[in-house]
């Protein structure tokens, strides 16, 4: 069927593009250990990395409504394999920053594109769980990226995962080129009119409460690694297979709670947003219970919850944004959303650092935590607040030809 064709197109290129993406967040240690990184400073390459995504979400996903998602996300992973390159490659800190950056801002094609796709070619009743299974590639490709640094580093060199990296990425770029045909490009859209977004209420709450839970994913993906490592006394290597484990239980998170989405009775608005709430909250009690422990089986279970919750959210955080805008809004409206999660990303790992430093883990897991809860009352307001009326949101939105 086309929309098979389509989802694993998508898949494959969101698991390529997130390998790129994630090696830098798997690679903390080594930078740490090769240019003599304080916690603040690490979270500095990661707040870099976010910089560049946040810099270029905006304008990244308005070209794809004007351009059309197949040629965007090609040019994107190109990027994204450049950038892996420039990263291995960097001689010293402000290098390494530059690199971060670059890498960053290419990844701003991913969640514009790739949610385009879905909600363009994938027919009503299956968008939902058909996300939450493209979803899998940021996580699936974020595990991958943990292994492969990891692993190849204890072999030969840190840098050696990256060029892996660089060299599937471009690869998969060119099948995708290729192979992908989605729905024709309107050569007469016009780019989107952002006032319109920012008028609609509900869409503006779940935007800052993705601001709280993008602090919470990037910072844990960021830092499971080295605290494992200093504070659980567990090896580099075992961090990294915790990441791993991580990410699959965050797969599976995305892949129930969009399949929950498609299949619970109700208003598609409240019973998505919902199901977000119930994350959010979970993740408030696990992130306290991360940094209570010290125990490293014990905390690798628990990390394990983390990652179902915190990091398994984002296919439905993009459903629900789907209920909320119209379908021929959804590459901008995206870009915000994603812009608001990698907000959060801004900041918050410095600041994890700076407290691991000056105080202790449990006030870094205790902030993520204040965070979480923080997000829960934004969702609620999404519950309980109609959207605009103009037009037709995109969940709900007429099938597409199947």
């Amino acid at each position: 069927m086309r929309f098979r064709r389509i989802l694993s197109l998508v898949f494959l290129w969101q698991l390529a593009a997130s390998v790129c993406y994630y090696t830098v967040f798997a690679a903390t240690p080594f930078f740490r250990d090769e240019f003599g990184l304080s916690g603040a400073q690490v979270g500095l390459v990661l707040t870099a990395l976010s910089l560049g995504y946040a810099a270029f979400l905006l304008p990244l996903g308005a070209m794809t409504d004007r351009f059309g998602e197949r040629r965007m996300l090609t040019v994107g992973l190109v990027g994204l394999s450049v950038g892996s390159v420039a990263v291995a490659g960097a001689w010293s800190y402000p290098t390494l920053l530059v690199g971060t950056f670059l890498l960053g801002s290419l990844y701003g094609t991913a969640m514009p594109g790739t949610n385009k796709a879905i909600f363009d070619n994938v027919p009503v009743g299956r968008q939902n769980l058909a996300v939450g299974i493209k979803q899998v590639g940021v996580t699936a490709g974020s595990g991958v990226s943990a292994l492969l640094v990891t692993s190849i580093a204890g072999a030969l060199f840190w840098e050696a995962g990256f060029y892996v990296a660089a060299v599937a990425g471009f690869a998969i770029a060119a099948v995708f080129w290729f192979a992908y045909r989605g729905q024709p490009v309107d050569g007469d859209t016009e780019y989107p009119e952002y006032r319109t977004l920012l008028q609609n209420t509900p869409y503006l709450s779940l935007t800052v409460a993705g601001v709280c839970l993008g602090a919470g994913l990037f910072t844990t993906t960021g830092y499971t690694i080295i605290y494992i490592n200093e504070s659980v006394g567990a090896t580099v290597a075992f961090g990294g297979f915790v990441l791993a484990a991580i990410q699959v239980s965050g797969s599976a998170g995305r892949v129930v709670t969009g399949w929950l989405s498609d299949v619970l009775p109700g208003d598609p608005r409240q019973r998505i947003a919902t199901i977000l709430l119930v994350q959010a909250a979970a993740s408030a009690v696990l992130f306290v219970a991360v940094g209570l422990v010290e125990d490293r089986l014990l905390a690798a279970a628990l990390f394990v919850g983390v990652g179902f919750f915190a990091l398994g959210f984002t296919g439905i955080y993009f459903s629900c944004l789907a209920t909320l805008v119209p379908a021929e809004e959804m590459g901008s409206a995206t870009g915000g959303g994603q812009l608001a999660l990698v907000a959060g990303a801004l900041v918050a790992p410095p600041t994890f650092g700076y407290l691991a430093d000056a105080v202790s883990y449990r006030a870094s897991w205790g902030m993520l935590a204040g965070l979480s809860l923080l997000a829960t009352l934004f969702i609620v307001r999404v519950i309980r607040t109609e959207p605009p009326t103009q037009s037709e949101a995109a969940v709900g939105a007429t099938d597409p030809q199947d």
